[in-house]
């Protein structure tokens, strides 16, 4: 372990978070808000730690996998830890427990909420609520390799244990000129959106905070009632629309913007996230029409919405789903362990492994039938190793067992089972809204203490893929001798 670059990196991490607190801060100056000091003291202690931790001269500047993970890890716990400050500071959630909890929550984009009043907290706060979603969507430590590229060799360690989906890769040679493709993209993508909900008659304010949500799958709003507040059809489409293309692998972005669209409709997982959308939104519109809307074109705009909101790990919210038929809840909870593509913004298991899961069981199957036979399991044309196959499910056993020993911790609390169990889902998955008490009406408030944290660990155990958090539980990880 290379503990001399795990510390720079983790400071500079920290003087990247205390940037990027700055445009809230200019918000709250803006609206003459309560809470601007609470960001101008948070700003001066995250910056003053990062330039302390930062100040560590490394012996080497090699960074190895396992130093990979333990920033990734711990950095995503600080900079929830620190950008939970202003919450504190600005006494809106006087509980530190809470205020991790809501950060936690913003940066990992689940948007699973502890705030029962929203509607009538200071600007800024709201803006870095939702803020914390567009600095965490991409990757925080991806957007801290787009600005300081100085992490040489190391950078790509970095972005494997960070990056959603197996297999993250370069898109070009240099691993800080991908991380600026990868934040050019999704800085085009943000501004789109933005004109677009400002064109359909939402205030900028609304829409930046709307389209922070929608382009980190977060699912923050500014209001109590979420996007359902409006009752607007435009706004509804838009957030839809693009809730839909930040579930989509980036890198199919790329491609497309050299000219090759047609890798787009060619990529499997991308065939599969499509079909499995259609498919949902087809049942759970012709489930509860007639049964909870009388119109079809409305049950279809409802269902749209929540199937794309679910899947996509965003949790915004148009409606109470968890009045809708049981057939359609069972739907919408499934679609929670399915979560957008790899390379995209989405969380849960992503809709590859899911793939490749099933392939690999229907080998097996056929293996049985035909025992001499040889079988490869495939995607895009290309064959799996077995090693790759083995990692997906060893990645399927952990997020399991990681859910269910959540779940028994949870269970204490004595809630009902279907919140309780929708709670951990949602948070794991980084979707947010769950059934019962944590529905699309509801929030986390009602938890202990001690759920709370389990489930803000959860939150940031799912968002980094299981891997970097469990690493650290390893004692042998923290060996200074690097294989």
């Amino acid at each position: 372990m290379n503990f001399g670059m795990v510390s720079k990196s983790l400071g500079i991490l920290l003087i990247c978070e205390a940037i990027a607190m700055v445009p809230t801060l200019i918000v709250a100056i803006l609206y003459k808000g309560s809470d601007i000091l609470a960001f101008v003291y948070t700003i001066l202690i995250i910056f003053t730690s990062g330039l302390l931790i930062a100040s560590v001269k490394p012996k080497s500047k090699n960074i190895y996998a396992r130093d990979g993970f333990a920033i990734v890890a711990i950095g995503w716990v600080l900079i929830s830890f620190f950008g939970s400050l202003p919450f504190v500071f600005s006494g809106v959630i006087p509980s530190f427990v809470d205020s991790f909890f809501e950060a936690s929550s913003g940066f990992t984009t689940t948007g699973a909420s502890i705030l029962t009043e929203i509607e009538g907290l200071p600007k800024g706060i709201l803006f870095w609520r939702s803020f914390t979603h567009w600095v965490g969507g991409m990757g925080v430590l991806v957007m801290t390799l787009a600005i300081l590229p100085s992490l040489g060799a190391g950078s790509l360690q970095i972005m494997k244990a960070e990056s959603p989906g197996p297999n993250p890769g370069k898109l070009v040679p240099k691993v800080g000129h991908t991380a600026k493709i990868l934040y050019g993209i999704y800085l085009l993508i943000t501004i789109i959106e933005v004109i677009a909900l400002k064109i359909a008659g939402m205030s900028l304010y609304d829409a930046l905070i709307h389209t922070f949500g929608t382009v980190g799958t977060g699912g923050f709003s500014n209001k109590n009632l979420s996007v359902g507040a409006y009752n607007n059809t435009s706004y509804e489409i838009i957030i839809t629309f693009f809730m839909l293309v930040c579930g989509t692998n980036f890198a199919l972005y790329y491609q497309a913007l050299k000219g090759n669209i047609k890798e787009i409709f060619k990529d499997q997982e991308f065939k599969f996230y499509v079909r499995m959308v259609f498919i949902a939104i087809t049942l759970i519109t012709l489930n509860i029409y007639g049964s909870v809307f009388e119109n079809l074109s409305e049950a279809l705009r409802r269902s749209s919405f929540q199937v794309a909101s679910i899947i996509t790990t965003t949790g915004y919210a148009t409606a109470d789903f968890n009045q809708w038929p049981v057939f359609s809840k069972i739907i919408l909870l499934s679609l929670m362990f399915f979560g957008g593509c790899a390379g995209s913004t989405g969380g849960s298991i992503k809709h590859i492994r899911i793939l490749l899961f099933y392939r690999a069981m229907k080998r097996q199957l056929l293996k049985i039938i035909h025992p001499g036979a040889v079988y490869t399991v495939k995607f895009n044309g290309k064959s799996i190793d077995e090693d790759a196959l083995m990692d997906i499910l060893s990645f399927l056993f952990m997020y399991i067992f990681v859910l269910l020993i959540a779940v028994i911790i949870i269970s204490l609390d004595g809630k009902d089972m279907m919140t309780s169990i929708s709670a951990v889902v949602a948070t794991i998955g980084n979707i947010g809204p769950g059934f019962g008490m944590v529905g699309p009406v509801g929030n986390y408030a009602a938890f202990s203490h001690m759920s709370k944290m389990v489930l803000s660990l959860c939150m940031i155990i799912g968002r980094l893929e299981i891997y970097p958090i469990l690493l650290l539980t390893i004692p042998s990880f923290w060996k200074k001798v690097n294989i």
